[in-house]
């Protein structure tokens, strides 16, 4: 069965989640590994009562099968803006069902909830959020595109 669950409530995905992100995301090597996800986990944990914070998580009962953010600054670009949509993942195995469409749903309805009127997000995909209703603003100088979405 599939749920939606903030990480702060199911804090024994959180290894997985550093792991699964570094390797999307980050830059490591075989002796750095270890540290990073630690450093990753102990930054999630020190943010988790943040407003500008969030980490969504989906489980097929206690599969893990995805998760997205809400962070308040994403990357050194555009620090004007917040917050961020960000760290949309679903495994690899598991694409092509759905399940970003109902990680995009879940952290729209919780940015709404904060209170956050606008969200924004970069990405170098193509023509992939704006099925989500995103509206693109300019190309950022990484060559990554700017989107946000109003959530008024």
């Amino acid at each position: 069965m599939l749920k939606i669950y903030n990480i702060k409530d199911k804090l024994e995905y959180l290894e997985e989640i550093c792991i699964l992100t570094l390797k999307e995301w980050g830059t490591y090597d075989s002796n750095s590994f270890n540290q990073k996800i630690q450093n990753k986990k102990n930054k999630i944990l020190s943010k988790l009562e943040d407003n500008n914070y969030c980490k969504l998580i989906l489980l097929d009962g206690d599969e893990l099968i995805g998760f997205i953010s809400i962070f308040e600054k994403d990357g050194e670009y555009r620090c004007d803006l917040s917050p961020w949509y960000a760290t949309m993942y679903v495994k690899k195995e598991k694409r092509g069902n759905g399940y970003s469409k109902i990680l995009n749903n879940a952290i729209l309805k919780e940015a709404k909830k904060r209170g956050f009127k606008k969200i924004y997000l970069k990405t170098d995909l193509v023509n992939y959020y704006e099925k989500f209703g995103f509206t693109y603003m300019e190309e950022l100088p990484n060559k990554e595109k700017l989107y946000y979405k109003d959530l008024i």
